[in-house]
Order: structure tokens, then sequence, then C-alpha cells
């Protein structure tokens, strides 16, 4: 860990609280120049970090900048988290996370980017991540599941990040199946799994959840700025990003933790946006009108056609009809 780093993570412990140089020098080892640059270092990166006459420095309190000292303080988990890299910008924490997957990282390793430049959402589409005004993330996971469980894990995730959300914010999110939390008719989190199969076991080989929230954004490009929103515009205050990272890994490994008891799905059906309304499905470029029933025992949709008949559904793009 760099020395700034060091420094960071004594601040971070006092947040609001002045630390005096020489107490920092003396814990780390270091001379008290040696924390002032430090110091300086860490203003040049944005941290606001007050410096006062016989009582040393303080990180003012509504620093926001996500760093790894800041989210561990908020931290319960055992595995999820405890291992991360943070980022100022990346093109895909999935892509990055699938590819530290792939080379054996360990559960719970988890990607954070202040800003995506290639964020992806389902179908392929692009998800819009700009910077320092949301949370994207990646959490690989090792489950020891079989692949009809794939599908589950997102619908766990979901309830885990509505959950995290509503806990630091106070805002009780919907989800619209699969993957998607809203609020007041607007999208205000995205939620990408992507898996792999090992062959051997049979099985789920890793799984890399990406969750993609908007936070602090006051404003969207044209193209979306009635159909998105963020934390900030629905409840009007900013959150402690950090906090709510946390939250999301506190609640995830509690949730995939019970995953095979499948009670995450009662949760799941009280929060869903869908079900009991007409919706359109569309697969394959095919569009039809269909009466949304349930969301079965896996995670599937289940809809009701014009003719009775009633179908599961394990993917599909979803239109919430008026």
């Amino acid at each position: 860990m760099a020395l700034k780093d060091k420094v960071l993570e004594i601040l971070e412990d006092n947040r609001g609280r002045s630390v005096s140089g020489n107490k920092i020098a003396v814990s780390l080892g270091m001379t008290r120049s040696a924390v002032w640059k430090a110091v300086k270092q860490l203003r040049e990166e944005g941290y606001t970090i007050n410096a006062v006459t016989n009582r040393g420095y303080c990180l003012t309190s509504d620093n926001d900048i996500l760093n790894e000292p800041s989210v561990i303080s908020f931290l319960e988990t055992k595995e999820l988290g405890r291992k991360m890299d943070i980022f100022k910008s990346i093109d895909s924490t999935n892509n990055f996370a699938k590819s530290l997957a792939q080379l054996g990282a360990v559960n719970g390793h988890t990607i954070i980017a202040e800003q995506q430049t290639a964020g992806k959402g389902r179908m392929g589409k692009k998800f819009y991540a700009p910077n320092n005004q949301g949370i994207y993330l990646s959490v690989i996971v090792r489950p020891q599941l079989s692949v009809e469980y794939a599908l589950m894990i997102t619908s766990c995730a979901a309830v885990a990040v509505a959950e995290a959300i509503e806990k630091v914010s106070g805002l009780r999110c919907g989800i619209k199946w699969v993957n998607d939390l809203y609020s007041n008719g607007k999208k205000l989190c995205g939620i990408l799994t992507e898996a792999a199969i090992g062959v051997e076991q049979g099985g789920l080989e890793y799984a890399v959840i990406g969750i993609g929230i908007n936070v602090s954004n006051t404003s969207f490009p044209k193209e979306l700025e009635d159909i998105a929103t963020s934390i900030c515009a629905e409840t009007g205050k900013n959150v402690n990003r950090s906090q709510l990272v946390a939250e999301i890994l506190n609640r995830l490994e509690v949730r995939l933790g019970d995953i095979c008891t499948k009670e995450f799905l009662d949760d799941y059906r009280k929060r869903s946006i869908i079900i009991g309304k007409r919706i359109i499905i569309t697969r394959n470029d095919v569009s039809e009108t269909v009466q949304c029933v349930d969301i079965d025992n896996l995670g599937k949709l289940v809809v009701r056609r014009d003719n009775g008949e009633e179908v599961a559904l394990s993917t599909a793009t979803i239109t919430l009809l008026d």
C-alpha cells in the first residue's frame, strides 16, 4: 500500500475529526514532511482535507470519493469485497472482473470504478456511467450451484441491491424483471450477471455480478431523461457512496448465502412492478402483448397469452404498458 493510501486510511478512520501530523507520522514510521506530501497528493486527487494549526489534518465528512478504507469501514462481510480494486475509469468492470475470474480470482473479489467508458447492459446494450455520479461495480462469486440457478443469481442480487439502497437512502425500489430497479416509473439501477460453466463439475464455475446505480445524477442525456432517475433525484439528497457499496456487498453476501432456500423470491415478487400487469415481451425481434402472472421458483417470468396459455420465460425484453 502506498504511503498516501496509508495516510488516507488513518484519515478515513477519523473522518470529520482532526489528526495531528505527528501522530500520523509516528504511527506509520514516516516523517511529518512525508505526511504533508501524502496529504498534498490526496488533495490533488480531489479529497477535501483541512489543515488546522495545532490540531492537524481533517478529512471532511462530505468527501465522496470511492476508496478502499472508506468502503471497508462499513463492510460486514466475510468474503465479498475483502479483496477489491478501485479505478478512476475503466471500460467495463464486468470485462475486467471476468478476466480476473478466468485467472482464478477468489470468491468476493470486487471491481469498482468511478466511471465506465463502455459499461454493459443486457442484450449488448450500453450502460450510461458518467464520472463520479454513480456506483459501478462487479463482484466475482464462485457459488456451488447448478446451472439452473444462473438466472436466480440476478434476481437475488436485485433484492440485495434494493435492500441496500433502502437502508442507506430510505428510497424503496421496485424490480422490473429480471434485472432493473425502478423508482416512480424510471430506471435507477441495472444488473448484469455473466457466468461461466465448469465442464467437469457440471455447474457454475463462477459468476460476475455487475451493478450500476445512478446515485447523484441530476441530469441525463436527452434520450434518457424521461426514462432514467437517480437516488438524488428521487430523495433530494446525496448518499455516501462508499457506505452504499459496502451495504450492497453486505446484503449480497447474506442473500447469496441463502439462495438455495429461494426465500429471496418472496421479496422479489413483493417488489415486482410488472406482476398482474399487461406487458409487451420481445424475443427474437418478435413482440407480443401478454398478462404477467408471476415469477416462478426458478426466477422465470410466467405470462399468460390472450388464448389462455401460460408460459415461463427465462429471457425476454419487457416493455410496460401505461
